[in-house]
């Protein structure tokens, strides 16, 4: 399975997006962490906080929470460009606007 690092991904296309500065500032080199680690680390730390309490459908639930910001910032990059966005995300564009209706994002 691939290590998908989002540093990479976001500061490919400095003059379709944007400003490199903006994204140097909100990802530092320093501090990189793929989003598989981010994820493992949410995840171990949302178990350990259970307390007992019995849960189900937590597929869904990861699903749910990084959907949205995903789209968001995908989104911003593009600075509004549905249909870049799309081709970024790999989604028809069709699907995407009915995901952004989904989460309240147009």
């Amino acid at each position: 399975m691939n290590n998908l690092n989002m540093e990479p991904l976001l500061l490919n296309d400095s003059d379709n997006g944007m400003e490199m500065s903006t994204l140097k500032q909100q990802f530092p080199e320093s501090s990189a962490k793929t989003l598989r680690d981010h994820v493992e680390q949410a995840m171990r730390s949302y178990f350990a906080n259970l307390g007992g309490e019995q849960v189900t459908d937590v597929y869904d639930m990861v699903l749910a929470e990084i959907e949205a910001p995903l789209l968001e910032v995908v989104l911003e990059y593009t600075r509004g460009n549905q249909t870049r966005a799309s081709e970024i995300l790999g989604l028809n564009r069709g699907t995407l606007r009915k995901k952004l209706k989904d989460h309240g994002l147009m």
